[in-house]
């Protein structure tokens, strides 16, 4: 009988397989794309982002509901344990200017060689290839290249990722053999816009120095103009109130007051064309003046009142399978303190596939391998009861 399963060979999947193995427990996982972690290799082509120096505090509140939930685990194993495990992985790290914390490398694949490699070390054997479709009485079932294959382990982890990014493995069609979860929506994506013909010129560009807002949330981040809409890490801080209505803002000019705005709008124009009066007195970009433009127009005498806060609507996030993670999936509800399905002793889950979302920068794959290292640490005390 195999004495620990993992289905799922992500970040949680693989942090849980390094619990269990540490623990002396022979670990078997089960992947259904052809390589392991594909996700974490995609987020570390752009520079990896293991997790975000702030107070712990600070950093449990972004993950807003599910706070109460991921606390312990995150108190556990929180940012400052992320970097003393990265670092014994021999990655030397760095800190951004924002807080964020990379390695020097600005790649994943490093790390998950060095990962890899420690895992099968330890005795860890990865099956590739092999697709969990559901349990067969005891058994858990799974598609392979030599057919069906079935294993019957004494615990058994569930990290078989969001929904999300399809191609690289996180599909949540694990999602019908389990009764009670949340439904998915996207997390952390861009949202569709109808622009006019004018905006077609500055697609591509990045608009720094704005503040966005959406409900109670506001972004200093920037963002990008493209074709299919707006996206970028100043959208994605605030996109879980823009998907659940709120209305978007911006504030052009963020550093000024209303006051000093309309008193600088005041200055004598002479000739000067509209847009340089605003780019000298405002210093307002041509891509911030087009988007006043779009979104202002016809344009009041007082445009101190638009510059401060620019009503921008939009048509909806991009499709789920664009987004950088998901909301929704197995609720805790139906999960006791370690992580395991009250309906299936012995079945832990752990990773995406759980019902919480956080923005980007270092959140995300914390939480990852927080939840991950706590159901390993679970299933592991099951295991020697």
């Amino acid at each position: 009988m195999t004495e620990a399963l993992i289905i799922g060979a992500g970040p949680a999947g693989l942090m849980a397989a390094e619990v269990l193995a540490a623990k002396g427990v022979t670990v078997t996982i089960a992947e259904a794309r052809p390589s392991p972690a594909r996700k974490f290799l995609m987020a570390g082509k752009s520079g990896l982002n293991l997790t975000k120096a702030e107070t712990l505090d600070s950093f449990m509140d972004q993950f807003g509901a599910a706070r109460a939930e991921l606390a312990p685990m995150l108190r556990a194993f929180g940012p400052e344990a992320v970097q003393r495990w990265a670092r014994d992985l021999g990655q030397p790290l760095f800190t951004g200017t924002t807080g964020r914390i990379f390695p020097e490398a600005m790649k994943a694949s490093p790390l998950l060689r060095a990962w890899l490699a420690r895992l099968e070390g330890a005795g860890v054997t990865l099956h590739r290839r092999w697709r969990w479709t559901g349990w067969d009485g005891a058994a858990c079932r799974f598609d392979t290249p030599e057919g069906v294959q079935r294993l019957t382990p004494r615990a058994t982890i569930l990290a078989c990722g969001g929904a999300s990014w399809a191609r690289l493995g996180s599909d949540g069609a694990w999602a019908e053999h389990l009764a009670d979860t949340a439904p998915f929506r996207p997390a952390n994506m861009g949202f569709r816009m109808a622009w006019s013909e004018h905006m077609r010129r500055h697609f591509g560009t990045p608009v720094k120095g704005c503040a966005l807002s959406a409900g109670d949330q506001v972004s200093r981040g920037e963002f990008v103009i493209s074709e299919r809409g707006i996206e970028g890490g100043g959208i994605y801080a605030i996109s879980a109130p823009l998907r659940d209505g709120a209305p978007l803002t911006l504030d052009l000019a963020p550093d000024l007051t209303l006051d000093a705005l309309r008193t600088r709008l005041a200055r004598p124009r002479g000739k000067q064309s509209l847009a340089n009066h605003l780019r000298r007195t405002l210093r307002l970009d041509p891509v911030k003046q087009a988007l006043l433009m779009e979104f202002a127009r016809p344009l009041p005498d007082d445009l101190a009142p638009c510059i401060k806060a620019l009503t921008v609507p939009h048509l909806g996030p991009r499709p789920m399978d664009e987004a950088i993670s998901t909301a929704g999936g197995l609720r805790f509800a139906a999960l006791d303190d370690g992580l395991m399905l009250r309906d299936r002793p012995g079945t832990f889950a752990a990773g995406e596939m759980l019902d919480w979302e956080a923005p980007t920068g270092g959140y995300l794959l914390t939480a990852c391998l927080a939840t991950g290292r706590w159901a390993g640490s679970a299933a592991a005390r099951y295991l020697a009861a």
